[in-house]
């Protein structure tokens, strides 16, 4: 065995290599290797790529092709969508749900029913603000419909006027603009502002033609030619028109709003005060003369 001296040992210090970390290493074993180990991250992506809307799964929308044109914009095509943002809306209401209403007490069948009545229910309701513009009376359940009314609404088909005065009712369609909705819609809460009533203005000229139709029973019709429209609908679906003027509820068959007014015995112009329970009216000629006009 070789004997080491101090002098060897500081020989043998001098010759071998310092530690550092280059010749340093872990033991066999030890380190696992990354079987991924590619690309810049080691496929430390989860297979979503490097950057952009793949990593982020922002995937694009159906028919996107990346590019300024795509295939839908290329060729001609019938615009059957186009300014549907800006257009009227008319949300459905069945002749069904009517009756369903009337059976179960919601409304009174004894005075007029107008949009303020039908959705002070509960079960209808409509949104200004998404372009509705007041109720579809639609035919569903036509055949089921027994009630004598006296009904306003914004829109209405043949079959379905035919409903309502086969029993010996009375249909008026009738057009109300937007400010007028919020006042028709929630009547308490504009009362509670303490403001005059306003008046209701004239439909857009779009919309003049079928208000003032007699076949529609618009609000702006002759009543002659509505009489006689009557007949001929009658005539038309094989139903014997029933007489109003010999009915005893004649005085709320015949009872029409004004052009101008939005609630029934209320006239433009009368503030209602609900605290006091009284209604101011106006004195002045130049405001009478004014909400008349």
């Amino acid at each position: 065995m070789t004997s080491f001296t101090n002098k060897n040992i500081l020989n043998l210090l001098r010759n071998l290599p310092r530690i550092s970390i280059s010749n340093l290493k872990n033991n066999d074993g030890a380190v696992k290797k990354n079987q991924r180990g590619r690309a810049q991250h080691g496929g430390d992506k989860h297979g979503h790529g490097n950057k952009g809307s793949k990593a982020r799964q922002n995937f694009m929308r159906p028919g996107y092709e990346t590019g300024n044109n795509p295939f839908y914009m290329r060729f001609p095509r019938e615009q059957y969508y186009k300014d549907h943002h800006t257009k009227r809306q008319y949300p459905p209401l069945s002749l069904n749900s009517l009756q369903k209403m009337i059976d179960l007490n919601r409304i009174d069948i004894t005075k007029p029913i107008d949009l303020s009545v039908l959705c002070n229910t509960g079960l209808y309701s409509i949104k200004p603000e998404d372009k509705h513009f007041g109720v579809n009376l639609i035919d569903e359940g036509a055949d089921m419909f027994k009630a004598k009314i006296n009904i306003e609404v914004q829109w209405a088909s043949e079959s379905t006027i035919a409903a309502i005065e086969r029993n010996g009712g009375v249909i008026t369609t009738s057009f109300f603009d937007v400010n007028s909705l919020y006042i028709l819609i929630n009547p308490k809460k504009f009362f509670q502002r303490g403001e005059a009533i306003p008046r209701r203005m004239i439909p857009p000229e779009d919309a003049i033609l079928y208000y003032s139709s007699a076949a529609n029973r618009g609000y702006l019709a002759d009543p002659e030619k509505i009489s006689w429209e009557r007949f001929v609908l009658s005539q038309k679906y094989g139903y014997k028109l029933p007489k109003i003027e010999d009915d005893p509820d004649y005085e709320m068959l015949i009872s029409r709003k004004d052009q101008r007014q939005i609630f029934y015995g209320l006239e433009p112009g009368w503030v209602i005060n609900l605290k006091d329970k009284v209604i101011l009216k106006p004195i002045d000629p130049q405001l009478k003369e004014f909400y008349k006009s």
